[in-house]
């Protein structure tokens, strides 16, 4: 079906409209168009002239006044003799042209227009907020404006955050990025964001309302730990720590049971103040009772007593609570453990209430097969091997069979131990063990039967002080070594020791010290029978070391040591009771009891006197991240046949290990070099071991 035309189109239309659109621009519109208007033809329309003004405004029939006069006006002569005062809004004056910067990164500056009042956290402020920033993040990049931008947008909500945390809650951020300085090329020019903080007026604390507080019989002492008054400014830090002192002291001073609701801050803008509101509720003072647990054949309550650091009656403390946990978790017979106080008693008056400490255990794998292998070039191999049942003898006694395989000594033990006897860490041990040793220095066939009492350092309880005291019984047939393969006659020694040991350990690891210090003695009083000659004589020794951080990547440390046993002939006294020097734990460089005096044939008999002097560099490494470290060493040692030490033949040796560090304790790979060698002195010793040398 065929269009119909408009009328505009119309080959029949009117005369008048023919005029101002022709057939023909119908038909070749764009022919018509090109032409333009013709001016040659009259018009009937005539355009209105802007100048001449309408003489009938249309639709308005209100006449238009052509005189207006005001009766009464008289005009006001100026007054000379105003004084304009100054009008104090007590707002914050701010100075935009004028304000301080600082740059934090190359496309990162934050400005402070504000004079008054001066802005007290600044320091701290931007501190806080450089840390946070992420616009810095893409100082090395090839950031655009775009990301710029968005990062900014990021961090002028950080800013005001901060403002608000530290009580400024009426504080502006004025954001701009700028690109391009005068002078820059365009196309090496960095976008820059700069910050302008106008932090305001800084908010005070209104009323503080602690809720139940009061209800508290040490309400006084517990307000005074919650450090914050009307009128003190405002700041969030202050009153998350504030709140953290009030809770540690409801639960330090008897209150099991309190809790503390979020804090409640409202904002008066008109006031420039905050109410803060803390809704505490103390629930009532308590003393420690009794200690029960959950499985009484395993770990009893009265056991569990012996390790908690309270009694029944004393004050409840709840860190004393977390010390109970920790000390059930540390024997190593638990999978997980709870202590949880239960009330027993309630508070009467002002008489405080008694919980029980619940402790809830579930019981952990109890046997344990371990073993260790070590090297040294002058002491071969040395392979160790255990199995223990930790709870075998309840509650914590264990029994333990050991093993030693090597080059130079082999033995098989059994071990009862019993943990946490008579008191907390510490130890009844009772070792009977058989094992021979051939040695360069003497061959052993020994028997011995050990017992020590002892106060332990432990992994997560290391002790500033530590001891034992014990009893132990040998009997060991001894004698020189083969001598071309001609054996050596034994002879017999009885020996009855008191050993006793004391440490004092001002370090910061029990494995891997970093700072602090060791100092420690042993004295062990002997008395020995062999071929019906009796001898008494005292062994002592004492030990110190010294850890010194330089930086995170350099630790030194130094080591040192000195021995005597006055009171008896040397050939009075067993070879495997002498002092001897050399080896991975002593003068690295030489042969595994090697450094001392010697009989004829060069072969060294021990002495009664020892000196041993150690330093080493534990130098991190960034291998591995971090785990790896050098370690270059110069030790020196000295063994002489009194018992004074002897300082006049001391053997030094150097070198370099390695430390691989693991969740366990470092690995160690140390080589040295005899400095001062004898003729039948190796060139080169490795040893291999866990742990520092020191």
């Amino acid at each position: 079906m065929a269009a119909t035309p408009l009328a505009a189109q119309d080959p029949e239309a009117p005369a008048s409209l023919e005029e101002l659109i022709p057939d023909s621009a119908v038909e070749n519109p764009d022919e018509w168009a090109s032409k333009g208007a013709d001016t040659s033809q009259p018009s009937d329309v005539t355009a209105p002239d802007p100048e001449t003004p309408i003489a009938e405004p249309p639709g308005l029939d209100l006449a238009w006044p052509d005189d207006i006069a005001i009766e009464g006006f008289e005009p006001l002569e100026p007054e000379e003799d105003i004084e304009f005062a100054d009008l104090d809004l007590g707002q914050s004056q701010v100075a935009l042209e004028e304000a301080e910067t600082e740059r934090l990164a190359d496309n990162l500056v934050l400005g402070f227009p504000q004079t008054e009042p001066p802005f007290s956290e600044r320091g701290d402020f931007v501190e806080r907020y450089e840390a946070l920033s992420t616009i810095e993040e893409l100082e090395d990049e090839d950031a655009n404006v775009a990301q710029l931008a968005a990062r900014a947008r990021e961090d002028e909500e950080l800013l005001g955050n901060l403002l608000r945390v530290y009580g400024y809650y009426d504080g502006q951020v004025l954001r701009s990025i700028g690109s391009i300085q005068a002078g820059d090329d365009a196309a090496e020019a960095q976008p820059t964001v700069r910050f302008d903080i106008i932090p305001g007026d800084r908010y005070k604390v209104g009323t503080v309302n602690l809720g139940n507080l009061s209800a508290a019989p040490d309400y006084e002492a517990l307000r005074e730990t919650f450090g914050i008054y009307p009128g003190d400014f405002l700041q969030s830090d202050t009153i998350l720590q504030e709140q953290f002192d009030l809770d540690r002291a409801l639960g330090e001073t008897g209150y099991p049971f309190a809790a503390i609701d979020e804090p409640q801050l409202l904002i008066d803008h008109e006031r420039v103040e905050g109410d803060l509101t803390l809704n505490v509720e103390p629930n009532g003072k308590y003393v420690f009772g009794k200690v029960t647990s959950s499985d009484p054949r395993f770990l009893s309550g009265r056991h569990l007593s012996t390790i908690a650091r309270f009694e029944p009656g004393e004050t409840y403390q709840r860190s004393l609570s977390m010390d109970l946990r920790r000390a059930v978790t540390a024997t190593g017979l638990v999978s997980s453990v709870s202590v949880t106080p239960r009330e027993v008693t309630p508070p009467q008056g002002d008489q405080p209430g008694v919980v029980a400490m619940d402790v809830d255990i579930s019981r952990a794998k109890l046997r344990t097969i371990a073993g260790a292998i070590g090297y040294g070039s002058e002491e071969g191999f040395r392979l160790q091997a255990s199995w223990e049942h930790r709870n075998l003898f309840p509650p914590e006694g264990a029994l333990r069979l050991r093993g030693i395989v090597g080059t130079q000594e082999q033995l098989a033990g059994v071990t009862f131990r019993k943990n946490n006897f008579g008191g907390r860490d510490r130890v009844l041990t009772v070792d009977a063990y058989a094992n021979t040793i051939d040695s360069p220095a003497f061959d052993a066939r020994t028997v011995a039967l050990v017992g020590i009492y002892e106060r332990k350092s432990t992994l997560l309880f290391q002790k500033e002080i530590s001891w034992s005291g014990g009893l132990e019984l040998v009997a060991t047939q001894e004698r020189p070594p083969d001598i071309d393969g001609v054996s050596q006659p034994r002879q017999t020694y009885f020996v009855a020791a008191l050993p006793g040991t004391i440490l004092l350990d001002q370090t910061d690891d029990l494995l891997d010290p970093t700072r602090g210090f060791r100092l420690g003695a042993r004295l062990s009083p002997e008395a020995s029978t062999t071929n019906s000659v009796e001898s008494f004589y005292l062994r002592s020794q004492v030990d110190g070391s010294y850890y010194q951080s330089l930086g995170d990547k350099l630790v030194l440390a130094g080591r040192a040591t000195f021995g005597s046993i006055p009171g008896a002939d040397l050939l009075d006294i067993a070879p495997s009771r002498r002092f001897y020097a050399g080896g991975g734990g002593s003068v690295r460089g030489y042969g595994y009891r090697k450094i001392g005096p010697s009989d004829e044939l060069g072969e060294p008999t021990g002495g009664r006197s020892l000196v041993e002097l150690a330093v080493e560099a534990r130098i991190r490494t960034g291998f591995f991240d971090g785990a790896v470290s050098v370690v270059p060493f110069v030790d020196a040692g000295s063994v002489g046949p009194g018992p004074t030490p002897n300082f006049e033949e001391i053997k030094i040796g150097a070198g370099v290990g390695l430390r691989y560090h693991t969740g366990f304790g470092p690995l160690r790979v140390d080589v040295g070099v005899p400095l001062t060698p004898d003729e039948d002195d190796a060139p080169v010793a490795v040893y291999v071991s866990l742990g520092q040398a020191f």
